[in-house]
């Protein structure tokens, strides 16, 4: 299988999405506020690994919030250096871009800081080999910041009208949290977080702007989790 075949690539509309202040303000900034404030002290100036870095709008936010020595990006979309290379040009620290797929990652053993993946893991078919990776690339005591929609979300009816994923992998929360743990990851349940952002749900958060309660019971349609590697 090669790095295209082994990921959903995103529809035009998915590719609209990605370049919207929503997506930069509501889905972006609030996944990194919110798995900054679970995470443990990281040093600073080390390597950091982007993976799935699509369009490079997380560049200029992981310099600012991590000041890494350097951003490596990794992404299987052909069109990278065109999709993203003016921002990684654009950031303060040096960002190398590389065309490759999560799962098979060219890079070496006990590298990486940090390691930051962000609503990926849904177009990926090797969700496994993928987390595997991740272990091995990162230095032991490193961090990986996961942050992803889940199957309730992903097979919901707007996102399969205008999306594209691989429908057979998609998972509950439960589910991801428990392939970071058998990854070898430690990830404490105050690592973890829930949220049930307006649009993530069926109603795109209508029910709430109406006066209504969000439901306590419910399945969820995001995880952002903070594990370390021992």
């Amino acid at each position: 299988m090669t790095a295209k075949d082994a990921f959903v690539e995103e529809t035009r509309i998915g590719n609209w999405f990605l370049n919207t202040h929503t997506w930069q303000e509501h889905v972006l900034r609030r996944a990194l506020n919110d798995l900054q404030r679970m995470m443990p002290a990281v040093p600073r100036g080390g390597e950091l690994l982007d993976v799935g870095c699509g369009f490079g709008h997380s560049f200029t936010e992981l310099q600012q919030r991590f000041e890494p020595r350097r951003i490596v990006a990794v992404d299987a979309d052909p069109d990278l250096e065109k999709r993203a290379g003016d921002r990684a040009a654009a950031c303060v620290c040096d960002v190398g871009l590389y065309r490759a797929n999560a799962s098979r990652l060219p890079l070496a053993d006990d590298r990486f800081d940090l390691v930051f993946c962000h609503q990926t893991f849904h177009h990926l078919v090797e969700q496994e080999a993928a987390m595997a990776e991740f272990f091995r690339v990162l230095k032991p005591g490193g961090v990986l910041l996961f942050a992803e929609s889940t199957r309730r979300y992903i097979h919901s009816l707007p996102i399969r009208l205008f999306f594209r994923h691989p429908m057979e992998v998609q998972k509950t929360a439960p589910e991801y949290l428990a392939m970071i743990r058998n990854a070898g990851f430690e990830l404490p349940d105050e690592r973890v977080s829930l949220p049930y952002l307006w649009w993530s749900r069926p109603d795109m958060g209508m029910w709430e702007w109406l006066g209504f309660k969000v439901p306590h019971h419910r399945e969820e349609t995001l995880v952002n989790a903070v594990a370390r590697k021992p």
